[in-house]
């Protein structure tokens, strides 16, 4: 399972910025397919939190890898009901390797309901502002117990 935050967001405002636009393009190319560990992961499940009168920035960011590689985005489970997608993804059919874009002060409580530790990954348990550029891998056994959670720095700039 792989964790990004939404791309590079205005002052104000639920879009993105033209960096983000820029991010999210690039990451049809990036995610298709992702490499770590030496491995290719080529994405088949896309889900995005909900949009919302503040924010549609999840769903931007994912639209054009979702247009590139032909999977639908999943974009029904708003950032404040973490639960809700672990259920989902307990529970219903899906890919093999789940990509996820989320909110950035929502990702310490989604990384708890899978499982990992947000103060392992995260600077005092929090995504900081600035950063857009960070993806966590959480890697499963076949029994559903977390064996692998770490933070990849993606390349600057971008492929």
């Amino acid at each position: 399972m792989l964790i990004v935050r939404h791309a590079e967001k205005p002052a104000s405002g639920p879009s993105l910025t033209p960096e983000g636009f820029a991010r999210a393009k690039k990451y049809a190319q990036y995610f298709n397919p992702f490499r770590a560990d030496g491995a290719a992961i080529q994405i088949d499940a896309l889900y995005a939190g909900a949009d919302s009168s503040n924010s549609v920035r999840p769903r931007l960011t994912l639209e054009p890898l979702s247009r590139a590689i032909g999977i639908p985005l999943n974009t029904q489970f708003p950032t404040n009901e973490p639960a809700a997608l672990v259920h989902a993804l307990s529970t219903e059919p899906h890919g093999d390797h789940v990509l996820i874009a989320w909110r950035h002060g929502k990702i310490p409580a989604l990384l708890k309901a899978f499982g990992a530790d947000p103060s392992a990954l995260l600077p005092g348990s929090v995504w900081p502002d600035s950063v857009f550029d960070w993806v966590i891998l959480l890697r499963y056994d076949s029994a559903g117990h977390l064996q692998v959670q770490k933070v990849i720095h993606e390349p600057n700039p971008l492929p």
